[in-house]
């Protein structure tokens, strides 16, 4: 029977859905089967209203981000209907059976409950009545603000005593409390002088608050307050104000971290302009908007330009900033004055809109990091799930990079995506990354990306060091006679040059492709690192995250065309590498027939793989030839491969030819929105992985983090 927690924030503006969602996200990391459910929807302030388009935020963001499909919630206005005409019965008869199809596939459900609202007290006893109905266990969620210790705690202790009933002291259901946006600073995000971001000092909380000292509940998560979390778009600013937009640029993608209102002169006013910098200024004063024209120019992404007054430049000047709205930076006017503008900007809603996955995506990983799932799971007992979901891998991922703490070289040093994938990584502990390029290029860009590059990031320049390697190039393609200028030649492409090094073992391993080919990046190291002693060839795999499981799918990016012996080669290094990063290894070896149903020379090559990958690895859980549906479905594969191990649960996927591999991969990619991570190549004696030129920079990190895992796999293996 499925457990469930009721959220409960003691006060408003306490970030209730995404603490929801970020807690979501962490129990599903540690490998819980988690389900989500809102009973009432109610919109706090009309920018809530406005920024979900109509449409429950909560339910909106869990079906963009999750394969859940909780159902939608009931209208604050209904359940106030009911309630009058008495018949809070009912109304809680609607609410269990809502909770009860979410429960049926579910380990745990999050409860969202409603959210304190200073002209509507009965919410709280609502509240009450959701925990009571539900048999809930209840998580706190609280905002510190400005408020001493001694007060978070009164509060929490006094919305406790709500769900202990009338004859108990002890508030036993409530499990523990989060506490978000801690160190809040009094200005919020609209940044309206050079210090208003500064977080204040953390308290120690966990020592200092007395239900947390003394074992009243625990502590799950002390969640600090984080500027970057409330950064909307430039879009959303527009939607709310109701602006006039002069130029859109990438008005839906670029975001607002601060607000520099602006009337000084050039000299004076040109420290804001930075990157993430909305720049408010009267629309007659042309050195600004010069100023800041000529600053887009430069590469900073500048949020935009808003001018205000209902004032505009000169036609003249319009037409000499005409290359600078070319970059992308938008601009705005509005009638109100500069003072008013100001105060709107300043008061904007702080709600996500529906339309933002981006940016809860963010808030979630944010919260999830800090959520302590394990004590959480294991307090309520809950089971593991056996199949590994999207956030599972993930998080699997990063605590694996973190324990390897490996050195890669990434030779797009200068590409964008690279340096800021790098500077997570380096955060994170993911990696010691080591970006290969002109070191002053490099913080160039960086700056330019309003990104700062920390001091334990190393750069290499390949100007300085790269004559040092033409000897080694020349020893490692051997019995090739490689000539000294040609070896000098092959090193001025800095791929190759970090090749030489990971081959040479001064690194452990390398990631490329942002800007290079597939064959720039694997040809190098089948020249110059080869395969292992196990391996017949080099091979890839992809993981795709489904919604509800990762799988594995090999070989959709090198070999063409592999005979029966290389198939039955990638069969088995794909089910190593999914074991290797959790997934437990359930072969299917794809092709156009299932069993015996079929004749044909490809279908014959797939049934020899099959003879020979079992016969190398008894060990592993093999079958083939399998059509792709009977191997995924078990309905199908009850018809069509009845007495089949394989069928119906595989979770890696072996396909006959590169032809089949990567159609199938990118079909599955596009058409389902499912996020692939790959492909990572085996085979080789040092791991070098590979992008795709259209890789994010999420992708990049974790590209980073599994040729990290790699590296570790290779060392222990060398033991």
């Amino acid at each position: 029977m499925a457990k469930n927690l009721l959220v409960v924030a003691t006060s408003r503006d306490s970030g209730l859905t995404s603490v929801c969602l970020g807690l979501l996200r962490a129990l599903e990391r540690v490998g819980v089967r988690v389900g989500f459910y809102k009973p009432f929807s109610h919109f706090e302030h009309p920018g809530e209203a406005l920024h979900s388009q109509g449409k429950d935020s909560s339910v909106a963001f869990v079906r963009e981000l999750s394969a859940l499909d909780p159902p939608e919630p009931m209208a604050l206005r209904e359940a106030q209907q009911l309630l009058n005409r008495g018949k809070s019965d009912q109304l809680m008869e609607q609410v269990v059976g809502d909770y009860q199809r979410v429960a049926k596939k579910s380990d745990v459900v999050i409860v969202e409950a409603l959210a304190p609202d200073s002209g509507e007290t009965y919410l709280a006893r609502l509240n009450v009545e959701i925990a009571r109905n539900l048999g809930s266990e209840i998580v706190l969620l609280s905002t510190p603000r400005h408020r001493s210790v001694h007060e978070v705690d009164e509060e929490l202790e006094f919305t406790a005593r709500l769900f202990a009933g009338r004859s108990s002291a002890d508030a036993s259901n409530v499990v523990g409390a989060v506490l978000n946006k801690v160190g809040e600073p009094r200005v919020q995000v609209q940044e309206l002088r050079p210090d208003a971001t500064k977080a204040e000092p953390e308290p120690d909380y966990a020592s200092e608050c007395a239900s947390f000292r003394e074992g009243r509940y625990r502590l799950l998560a002390c969640i600090p307050w984080q500027a970057e979390l409330l950064a909307p778009r430039v879009s959303d600013l527009v939607r709310e104000l109701h602006v006039q937009v002069l130029n859109e640029g990438e008005m839906l993608t670029r975001r607002i971290q601060r607000v520099s209102v602006s009337a000084r002169t050039v000299r004076n006013m040109i420290h804001t302009l930075r990157p993430g910098t909305l720049l408010v200024t009267p629309g007659d004063r042309e050195d600004i908007v010069m100023a800041t024209a000529l600053t887009a120019l430069n590469g900073v992404r500048l949020a935009g330009l808003m001018l205000t007054g209902g004032l505009m430049p000169d036609d003249r000047v319009v037409e000499l900033c005409r290359r600078a709205l070319d970059t992308g930076l938008p601009v705005l006017r509005t009638e109100t004055n500069t003072y008013e503008t100001a105060r709107q900007l300043a008061n904007l809603s702080t709600a996500i809109p529906v339309d933002d996955p981006a940016r809860i995506e963010q808030a979630m990983e944010a919260i999830a990091t800090r959520i302590d799932a394990e004590w959480l799971r294991d307090y309520l007992k809950l089971p593991r799930q056996s199949r590994l979901s999207p956030p599972a891998f993930r998080y699997l991922i990063s605590e694996r990079a973190r324990e390897a703490n490996k050195r890669i070289l990434l030779p797009e040093g200068n590409e964008p995506r690279t340096i800021e994938a790098a500077i997570i990584c380096q955060q994170r502990g993911l990696a010691r990354c080591v970006l290969i390029g002109d070191p002053a290029e490099i913080r160039e860009v960086a700056a330019s990306l309003g990104l700062e590059l920390p001091d334990s990031i190393e750069i290499i320049n390949p100007v300085e060091v790269r004559n040092a390697y033409i000897q080694p190039l020349i020893e490692l393609r051997k019995p090739k006679d490689v000539a000294e200028a040609m070896a000098e030649g092959l090193l001025e492409d800095n791929v190759v040059l970090g090749t030489v090094m990971v081959a040479l073992d001064e690194a452990d391993g390398l990631v490329s492709g942002a800007v290079h080919t597939t064959a720039n990046t694997v040809r190098p190291a089948l020249q110059l690192i080869k395969t292992h002693q196990q391996a017949k060839l080099v091979s890839s795999v992809f993981f795709m995250l489904l919604p509800e499981q990762v799988l594995v799918y090999g070989d959709c990016a090198i070999n063409p065309d592999p005979n029966a012996e290389q198939l039955a080669d990638i069969a088995i290094q794909s089910a190593d590498s999914a074991k290797a990063f959790g997934v437990e290894p359930v072969v299917a070896m794809i092709s156009y027939s299932t069993g015996t149903s079929g004749s044909g020379e490809e279908v014959e090559k797939v049934r020899e793989a099959t003879r020979i990958a079992k016969e190398r690895r008894p060990d592993l859980l093999i079958d083939g030839p399998l059509q792709y549906d009977a191997a995924a479905i078990e309905s199908v594969a009850r018809s069509k491969a009845p007495n089949s191990p394989v069928a119906g649960k595989a979770t890696v996927f072996i396909f006959p030819d590169l032809n089949t591999g990567n159609t199938t991969y990118k079909a599955v990619q596009r058409s389902a929105n499912v996020v692939s991570v790959g492909p990572m190549l085996q085979g080789l004696r040092r791991p070098v992985n590979d992008l795709s030129r259209g890789a994010l920079v999420d992708d990049i990190v974790y590209t980073i983090a599994i040729t990290a895992i790699q590296a570790k796999q290779v060392e222990d293996a060398s033991l």
